[in-house]
């Protein structure tokens, strides 16, 4: 993949904190919104906002309905090569926009989920927290064989499927208050918590360059992290699948699989590797005797 090496060497040679998007998780067999379709897909439904479902129990049946039968979709997806490769390569900050929870399965260090994750259940009302397989046990009660009889409906990228008539469909309440319950993820229309923007902004600030993996910056919530690293004047290398917001701030694009360019990445690394450990070896036998040599500064 040599005409990768540039954005390898330039990452290779500094600390980078990393924005990943939807196509790090779409080998991992979950769809994206924005990335390319196979030719006569429809286009991609986009996502309740938040606006949109506190503002009727009609819109809060539906996303439930269709969040109910997508969960077990979601649950049996694994983290991929990608997300293992990039836990494997980087100790800075990696912030996620994606709600799958499959950077944190990989053992990724330094992580925070900008949006949250779908594991988890909060009340709109009482604001307690609740695990997602709690809720789900209860809408399964409530909802006897549903996901089952809609077992073949087409996944989409925030976990949920197409799915139309929700009419019959129980939403669980709040076991604490009896109030309504919403994903504990940021909804299109709502804001990000302030302490999760502060804490992405100041890695940011102290990073000496920025890698965007598989997002097409649409969202102003991961953008404004390659704005900032822009206005900093540190490299920034975008790798995705088709033009994305900031490819006009990129030192380096490319239109690449995350995995593949990961792969290039870390095999990189590990050539580095090789090379320090050897030179280490040199200089503590010397060239060509089995004796001991000093090293003065």
């Amino acid at each position: 993949m040599e005409y990768a090496g540039g954005a390898v060497d330039l990452l290779h040679r500094s600390r980078f904190v990393t924005l990943t998007g939807a196509g790090i998780s779409t080998d991992s067999g979950i769809p994206d919104y924005r990335g390319p379709r196979p030719a006569g897909d429809p286009p991609v439904r986009m996502p309740m906002t938040y606006q949109d479902f506190v503002a009727s129990a009609d819109n809060q049946r539906r996303y439930w309905a269709r969040a109910h039968v997508g969960w077990s979709r979601v649950t049996t997806a694994d983290p991929n090569d990608g997300h293992r490769l990039l836990a494997m390569l980087t100790r800075e900050l990696v912030i996620t926009q994606n709600v799958d929870g499959l950077h944190r399965r990989a053992g990724q260090h330094h992580l925070v989920e900008l949006h949250g994750r779908i594991s988890e259940v909060c009340c709109l009302d009482c604001g307690s927290v609740s695990a997602r397989t709690a809720v789900q046990a209860a809408m399964s009660l409530a909802n006897p064989g549903y996901a089952d009889v809609h077992a073949g409906s087409t996944i989409r990228p925030d976990g949920d499927v197409e799915l139309d008539d929700t009419r019959d469909f129980v939403v669980p309440r709040c076991t604490a208050c009896g109030g309504r319950l919403k994903p504990d993820v940021v909804f299109f229309g709502e804001n990000v918590p302030k302490q999760r923007v502060a804490r992405c902004i100041a890695a940011v600030d102290a990073a000496e360059s920025l890698l965007v993996l598989g997002s097409s910056l649409t969202v102003m919530s991961g953008f404004r992290f390659v704005r900032q690293a822009h206005k900093r004047g540190i490299p920034i290398v975008i790798v995705n699948r088709g033009t994305t917001r900031g490819d006009d701030l990129a030192t380096v694009k490319l239109d690449l699989g995350v995995t593949e360019f990961l792969t290039d990445l870390a095999g990189q690394s590990e050539r580095s590797r090789m090379v320090v450990d050897s030179a280490a070896s040199f200089s503590t036998t010397g060239a060509g005797t089995g004796d001991s040599t000093s090293i003065t500064a």
